[in-house]
């Protein structure tokens, strides 16, 4: 999707700020002779922005907008390195509201639904981004957090929840724990909107099956507001995302050049309208494709595929370069496991070893479902797993993000 004259000069009037402010970005730009663009081919010739930069520019490097037009800061999630602080104006806040709002009522949510938020307050962007938009949508929220599952299924059930808002991993959760009690009766869920974490068809279509609702995935990340900039319809063919907010592109993670609609790619985001970070050409590193042509459901905004990795997700083993979700994938097609499942990348005997961890039923031969597993991965990656077959809830469940990949050979000496 080429870049609009409107979203031009938007970008035109962010960089202005950016240079104003004196901020990494605006020096980026002055470094490069670039302060303005004035066709799409312009906009190609500006620098991206990485995840180093606003490392680098900790703690306060991205405020743009005076401080005391700044209302609050929030943090990202990753845990090496420093984090990055975004600072937010109170039209930033509006704003996100409002992107929120439509993820909501894209899933046919209204104002009399009662929205369950599950996901984290504080200096993550998730929990108060679910509220925010729930307020502005004039629906009653729930506001949990994580944690407590007792607590969360005792106000599930006293305060007949309608939607509930957290990652795939908690909802899991939640579903196995209302299965093991059979309180299913007792609970009042029709929508779920799950966010923060990539997810199989296979997990996706357990949770539905097991709470009895229709799952809505919803994008986002701290550096570029929050979750909220985007969300499936009913027709489930990609998610649509508010293009009169952001400007979404495509991009080869190894040359940079832009890929065509359809074409898988990183995501590079710019930021239209934002205050107090706006960014440009921001790196995401998230995987995805831009769907081509209308939705069925007749919105005119853009749509993104279901994010199928990230390009620092990839691991090296044996010379083989493999994604989780290639391994996940191949999981998929075995009806006998559940979608939970553990990779163990580790170097013994100065060799690198895959362990993949599944779950399945006592009714199954775990060794010959095992060796057919091994089979499946091996030609279709080209080396040889080990795979431990386990019973179901043995792998663990988590109430934020599920690590699924631990790769032990830096903790090796």
């Amino acid at each position: 999707m080429q870049i609009s004259q409107k979203q031009l000069e938007q970008v035109n009037d962010r960089i202005k700020a950016l240079v104003n402010a004196g901020s990494f970005y605006g020096k980026k730009l002055e470094a490069a002779g670039i302060t303005e663009v004035k066709t799409a081919e312009d906009f190609l010739k500006l620098p991206f922005s990485e995840k180093k930069d606003l490392r680098d520019a900790y703690p306060l490097g991205l405020m743009t907008a005076p401080e005391e037009e700044i209302v609050r800061i929030h943090s990202s999630s990753g845990t090496t390195g420093k984090p990055v602080i975004i600072p937010y104006t109170a039209k930033d806040v509006d704003d996100w509201g409002e992107m929120f709002k439509r993820c909501y009522e894209v899933a046919g949510i209204t104002n009399k639904d009662r929205i369950h938020i599950t996901p984290g307050y504080g200096l993550w962007t998730a929990g108060i981004g679910f509220q925010n938009g729930c307020e502005k949508l004039g629906a009653m929220a729930i506001p949990m957090g994580p944690g407590n599952t007792e607590k969360q299924l005792e106000m599930m059930q006293s305060m007949k929840s309608t939607v509930l808002c957290s990652t795939s991993s908690y909802a899991l959760l939640l579903a196995e724990e209302i299965e093991k009690r059979g309180i299913k009766d007792k609970i009042h869920l029709k929508k779920g909107v799950i966010g923060s974490e990539r997810w199989s068809k296979k997990m996706r279509d357990r949770i539905a099956e097991s709470l009895g609702i229709e799952l809505y995935d919803i994008y986002g990340l701290t550096e570029i507001y929050g979750p909220g900039i985007g969300i499936n319809c009913e027709h489930n063919t990609g998610m649509h995302y508010w293009d009169d907010y952001l400007y979404l592109e495509i991009i080869d993670p190894k040359t940079g050049e832009p890929v065509p609609d359809g074409e898988q790619g990183e995501i590079v985001i710019t930021t239209l309208v934002k205050e107090g970070a706006p960014l440009i050409r921001y790196r995401t590193h998230d995987l995805s494709r831009i769907i081509p042509g209308e939705c069925p459901c007749g919105r005119s905004y853009p749509r993104l595929d279901t994010i199928m990795g990230r390009t620092d997700d990839m691991m090296k083993i044996k010379g083989v370069n493999v994604f989780p979700s290639q391994i996940e994938e191949i999981l998929g097609s075995f009806k006998e496991i559940s979608s939970e499942y553990q990779i163990r990348i580790s170097h013994l005997d100065g060799k690198d070893t895959m362990r993949i961890y599944v779950e399945s039923t006592g009714d199954v031969d775990f060794a010959a479902l095992s060796k057919r597993i091994t089979d499946k991965v091996k030609s279709v990656i080209g080396f040889t797993p080990i795979v431990k077959v386990v019973e179901i809830g043995v792998l663990p469940r988590s109430m934020k993000k599920t690590a699924r990949v631990i790769d032990e050979r830096y903790d090796e000496k």
